[in-house]
C-alpha cells in the first residue's frame, strides 16, 4: 500500500508569508471558528459543523452571494477530511480541464487518498460538463463542492443535484464584517497589525456597510484605505476617497435581479408605497436597465390596478416616455413617481383574471361559431345564408342597448367572465355592468317567453 501523504495543514493552505498576496487572501480563515457570518450553517453544534469536524464530508453545492466564504469552506473541507484539494473555475476551464482534474483525482483515489474538487461558479457549466462529474461522485473518487451565486434549482441539472446536498450561505452581516476587519488590523503576521493604523469603529462600520455583505470586498477596501492613509490614520477624507462610487449587490440577470423585481411588484400589489419606492430605487442604484423597469411598472399598472384606476396605465406610459426623453439620472425620478402612484392606487385584477378565464374557456371549447346575426354580410350570398339577419343596431334602442340581443356563442350564452371589484373606478363600472346584465337577463327571459 503506498505511503499516505501527511494531512494538509492550516499552514500549507493558508499561511504562506507572501507579501504580494492581497489582504483578503492572507486573512483567509484557517479554522471554522474564523469564518464570520455563517453561524446558522457552521455554528457550534450544527449538523454540518459536526460532520466536517468528524471528517465525514459529503458532496455539496454551496449557494450564496460573493464573499460569504464558499471558497474558504471548501478549503477547510479538504483540511478536515485529510484530502487533496483541487479548484477549477467554470469561467476559465472547459471539459478538457474537467477531465484532467478528474484524472488526477482518480490517481489519488488509486493511492488511497480522497480529493475535494471545488468548482467555482458551477452554474456556468452546461449540462454535458455537469454530467462529467456524476460517475466520479458516485464512486467516491471525488468529494464534489460546487459554488454558485445562482439558484441551483434553476442552474444545475437534477442528476447533479440528486448527488449533492445544497447548503445556503448568507450574506455576511455588517457586525460580522467589522469583526473580520478588526482581526486583520490586529494580526501582525498576515494582516495589517504592523502598520499600527489609527481607525475608529465608525470608520470600520462604514467600510463594512460599503462591502454589502462581502468580506473579501471589505478587506480589499481596508487594504486600499491603509495604502492611501496619511500618517497611518484612516479618517473621513480617506474613506471618502476609497468608498466613492461604490455599488450594491445586483446581478442584472441572476437570482437577485428576479428577487428584487418580485419584491417591487409585490410591494406595489400590497399598496406599500415606501417599499415600492425602496425597491425601485434599489434596482436603479444597482444598474438595472431603466427601460426594463419602465416595462415592468407598466405591466403592474395593467395587471394589479387595471380598471380600478385606468389613469395608472397612462401615467406609467408617460413616465416611460419621459425617461426616454430625459435619460439618466433625471428620468429616473419619473419611474420612482410611478412606483409610488401604483402602490397607492386602487387595486383590481378583475380584468386580468377575466382575461385568463376567457383564454382557458377558448382552449377548452375550441372554435365556436359566431352567431349568425353578428356575422358580416358583404355579399348577396352571405345575406341569403342568414348572415347578419335579425341584427339589432343598438343606437336605435332606448339607452343605446338592444337588451335582448346575445353576443356570445350559443354554447356560452349567459356566461359572465368579468367581475369588477368595489374599489376605485371599478365600483362605478360594477354598478353599471350589473344593471346592464340584470336588464339583459330580464329582456332575454321575456323574449324567450314570447317566442314560446
Amino acid at each position: 500500500m503506498p505511503r499516505r501523504k501527511p494531512p494538509i495543514s492550516a499552514t500549507s493552505l493558508f499561511s504562506e508569508s507572501d507579501a504580494l498576496k492581497p489582504l483578503a487572501e492572507r486573512m483567509r480563515p484557517r479554522t471554522l471558528d474564523e469564518i464570520v457570518g455563517q453561524q446558522r450553517l457552521l455554528g457550534p453544534g450544527t449538523p454540518l459543523r459536526r460532520a466536517i469536524e468528524g471528517g465525514h464530508v459529503h458532496s455539496m453545492v454551496l449557494w450564496g452571494p460573493p464573499g460569504c466564504g464558499k471558497t474558504t469552506l471548501s478549503l477547510l473541507l479538504a483540511k478536515y477530511a485529510d484530502a487533496e484539494f483541487r479548484a477549477i473555475s467554470a469561467v476559465l476551464t472547459g471539459l478538457a480541464d474537467v477531465r484532467a482534474a478528474l484524472g488526477e483525482a482518480e490517481t489519488h483515489f488509486a493511492q488511497g487518498r480522497r480529493s475535494v474538487l471545488f468548482v467555482d461558479e458551477v452554474h456556468r457549466f452546461n449540462k454535458t460538463q455537469q454530467d462529467a462529474f456524476l460517475p466520479h461522485i458516485e464512486k467516491g473518487i471525488i468529494i464534489f463542492v460546487g459554488a454558485t451565486t445562482e439558484n441551483p434549482s434553476f442552474e444545475l441539472n437534477s442528476a447533479l443535484l440528486s448527488r449533492c446536498r445544497v447548503h445556503v450561505m448568507d450574506a455576511v452581516p455588517t457586525e460580522a464584517i467589522v469583526a473580520a476587519l478588526k482581526r486583520a488590523l490586529l494580526d501582525s503576521e498576515r494582516g495589517l497589525g504592523a502598520m499600527k493604523l489609527d481607525v475608529s469603529d465608525d470608520a470600520l462600520a462604514l467600510i463594512a456597510q460599503a462591502a454589502d455583505g462581502d468580506v473579501r470586498r471589505a478587506l480589499t477596501l481596508l487594504e486600499i484605505a491603509a495604502d492611501v492613509a496619511k500618517d497611518h490614520a484612516i479618517d473621513a477624507t480617506t474613506l471618502h476617497q476609497v468608498l466613492a462610487d461604490r455599488t450594491r449587490r445586483f446581478d442584472k440577470g441572476g437570482e437577485q435581479f428576479y428577487d428584487q423585481i418580485s419584491a417591487l411588484h409585490k410591494s406595489v400589489r400590497s399598496s406599500d408605497a415606501d417599499a415600492a419606492l425602496y425597491w425601485c430605487t434599489r434596482m436603479l442604484d444597482g444598474g438595472v436597465d431603466p427601460a426594463y423597469l419602465a416595462r415592468r411598472l407598466t405591466r403592474m399598472a395593467i395587471e394589479d390596478i387595471g380598471l380600478a384606476d385606468p389613469r395608472a396605465l397612462q401615467f406609467a406610459l408617460e413616465a416611460w416616455d419621459a425617461f426616454e426623453r430625459l435619460g439618466s439620472p433625471e428620468g429616473e425620478l419619473a419611474l420612482a413617481e410611478v412606483a409610488i402612484y401604483l402602490a397607492i392606487a386602487a387595486k383590481s385584477n378583475a380584468a386580468y383574471a377575466a382575461f385568463g378565464e376567457v383564454r382557458s374557456v377558448i382552449r377548452d371549447t375550441g372554435t365556436l361559431d359566431v352567431p349568425l346575426h353578428l356575422r358580416n354580410a358583404p355579399t348577396k350570398l352571405m345575406k341569403g345564408l342568414g348572415y347578419g339577419r335579425d341584427y339589432q343596431y343598438d343606437h336605435n334602442f332606448e339607452g343605446g342597448i338592444a337588451l335582448d340581443q346575445r353576443c356570445l356563442p350559443d354554447a356560452l350564452a349567459g356566461r359572465e367572465f368579468y367581475a369588477p371589484t368595489e374599489r376605485g373606478l371599478e365600483a362605478k363600472i360594477r354598478d353599471k355592468l350589473q344593471n346592464i346584465r340584470n336588464a339583459r337577463a330580464g329582456a332575454l327571459k321575456k323574449a324567450k317567453g314570447e317566442d314560446a
